[in-house]
């Protein structure tokens, strides 16, 4: 078979390294940047159904105990204390909004507002963490408090990882106490999947670097589990054969998210099919898009199916290395070291030149960009996601926009933001919400509807017709996956399609593209069926419930923060269009479901 050499970070361009002593920082003291400010007090959680109200200095106890009466709840001093100043709580208050509203009305209340708990930011101990700007940039901080990747497996397909101590290899001193699980060595053929080169363990450390131990730097997904799968030389180099069979061995072993750092060659039927077999295996598959500085995004990142990642500098803006184009998806950092290592992603690894010896290197290339989107791949599947659509959508939703844009080709869907992401998650990434919407949506389309012309709510509910178109564009038959997963060709395209709701089917028919065809996310489809309806009223309830599916997809999308339309050059546009089609959706959702009146 042809055989195509592979190398690092997406193209076989050196990467700059700046190698120092494990005890030593690779940079003087005066060239280290200052430390961020202790940051207290940033996240802020609403706690439900509990009410803080401030009275007027001097209300008695006997005076607000009267008038709670009135406003349905039952306040109490919020300490021994606060007797003079008269701050109280309520708790178990049903409809916070509506009781908040009275509340304020009062001339005796100064401020009455939503209980919300107030945390400090997870700070790491790692002295070195001052040095590391990346986890700044993605809002680490915030986002240790939601989720530190625990119970998650991401395997790293590279040069291997400094995690054991076996014969000259040693474990790297930041790497000890994270959670390993069994790998491979695909290029030595044995189960020591031992790095001789540096860039594997470096990029390790970015997604699971030992944290808040007293030493070295920090990790993003710290308490995500290792997987250590050797693909690549002491040169840097590998094979399509070595990478597509590490590609299935991870997805069989258990692996969560795949980090490739790698590129170059051609494409590969072989790589493209061990990606997409990956993928139905439930695992997200993360690659950089090169360092070409180009706009040509390289195998295997371009392959549908993978997460394309580019790589900005601490600015926040496109590195000069990092190629770029239609395949992208997302940018993260990867340093920019034209002033100084400063610039770059420091990490724990070895010296290439002896690979019992620990130092910290500052690295640059979409490499480095890479190990931070699958980190918070794994922290999106700690804190609850069911499998890539939803990491995804995650990833994207919660990314920082450049310049109001939807999707560009030099970051995709923005730069990653790894608390944004995890608070789209907890907002409703689940299959039910657009369900919730089309039922709450037929209420009102029946409550529209003269008496004799409504065919009654459990009438239209309760028909298989209508259920069924119902179900199937709101959130699929989202249960097939998990039977069949890991069903390859057209059989395993049948189980993708059916477990996606019908808006989603364009995935599948034109290709896992970056943007979302408008066609599908539109009333054309049930305009479309509409038609011979009209004549065949066999068809109207079937109809109905696909028209009211849809209105509930598209309004739940817009609601929850419209995707990346394709020909839609501002995101703004994304919401009117889908709020448009939704209205259309409710037209021919009535019309269908109405009765004809008798006499």
């Amino acid at each position: 078979m042809r055989m195509v050499r592979w190398s690092l970070g997406g193209a076989a361009l050196a990467l700059a390294v700046t190698v120092a002593p494990a005890c030593k920082s690779a940079q003087s003291e005066a060239e280290r940047p200052a430390p961020p400010p202790a940051s207290l007090a940033d996240a802020v959680d609403v706690v439900p159904h509990a009410i803080v109200v401030d009275f007027k200095d001097g209300t008695t106890k006997a005076e607000f105990d009267a008038w709670e009466a009135d406003w349905g709840v039952d306040l109490e001093l919020n300490s021994v204390e606060s007797a003079d100043e008269a701050l109280t709580l309520a708790v178990g208050v049903d409809d916070v909004a509506g009781v908040l509203e009275k509340i304020r009305q009062h001339p005796s209340v100064e401020a009455a507002e939503p209980l919300m708990e107030v945390r400090a930011s997870f700070t790491p101990n790692d002295p070195e963490y001052a040095r590391q700007w990346n986890l700044q940039m993605i809002d680490m901080p915030k986002a240790w408090e939601r989720s530190r990747g625990k119970g998650v497996v991401v395997a790293v397909l590279d040069t291997g990882i400094a995690y054991e101590d076996h014969e000259d290899f040693k474990q790297v001193p930041d790497l000890k106490g994270v959670k390993f699980v069994a790998g491979y060595d695909f290029v030595n053929d044995d189960e020591h999947a031992n790095d001789d080169h540096g860039h594997g363990t470096h990029v390790a450390g970015t997604i699971a670097q030992a944290t808040n131990n007293g030493e070295g730097v920090a990790g993003v997904a710290f308490e995500a589990t290792l997987m250590p799968v050797k693909v690549l030389n002491h040169f840097g180099g590998g094979t399509t054969a070595d990478i597509a069979d590490a590609i299935r061995f991870a997805a069989d072993k258990g692996a969560n998210v795949i980090n490739m750092s790698l590129g170059g060659g051609g494409y590969s039927q072989v790589m493209a099919q061990a990606v997409e077999y990956a993928r139905k295996k439930g695992v997200t598959v993360v690659a950089a898009a090169g360092n070409g500085g180009r706009a040509h995004v390289e195998f295997p990142a371009a392959y549908p199916g993978a997460v394309a990642v580019s790589a900005v500098g601490p600015e926040g803006s496109l590195a000069p290395y990092s190629s770029y184009g239609k395949e992208l998806d997302i940018a993260a950092p990867g340093g920019d070291k034209r002033r100084g290592d400063a610039g770059g992603i420091i990490q724990n690894t070895i010296d290439p030149r002896d690979v019992s010896r620990s130092v910290y290197a500052s690295y640059q290339g979409t490499s480095m960009a890479t190990p931070h989107v699958a980190a918070v791949a794994a922290m999106l599947y700690s804190a609850g996601a069911k499998g890539p659509d939803e990491v995804e959508k995650a990833l994207y939703a919660g990314a920082t926009k450049v310049a109001d844009q939807a999707w560009t080709e030099q970051y995709g869907h923005g730069l990653l933001n790894a608390e944004a992401s995890l608070a789209s998650l907890g907002g409703g990434m689940s299959r039910w919400p657009p369900l919730y919407w089309a039922l709450a949506l037929l209420a009102f389309v029946l409550l529209t509807l003269r008496g004799r012309e409504r065919p009654g709510y459990l009438n239209a509910l309760l028909r298989p017709a209508f259920l069924v178109p119902l179900l199937l564009s709101t959130v699929g038959v989202y249960f097939v996956r998990a039977w069949f997963m890991g069903t390859a060709g057209a059989a395993g395209d049948v189980v993708e399609m059916a477990s996606l709701p019908i808006p989603d089917w364009e995935r599948i028919i034109f290709g896992r593209g970056r943007t979302v065809n408008p066609l599908f996310y539109s009333a054309l489809i049930p305009v479309m069926l509409s038609l011979p309806a009209i004549g065949w009223k066999g068809m109207r309830s079937a109809v109905g419930g696909l028209a009211l599916g849809f209105a509930g997809f598209l309004a739940y999308s817009a609601w929850a923060g419209a995707p990346a339309l394709s020909w839609m050059p501002f995101a703004f546009l994304a919401k009117p269009w889908l709020g448009f089609n939704t209205v259309v959706c409710l037209i021919v959702a009535r019309a269908m479901l109405k009765r004809e009146d008798v006499p």
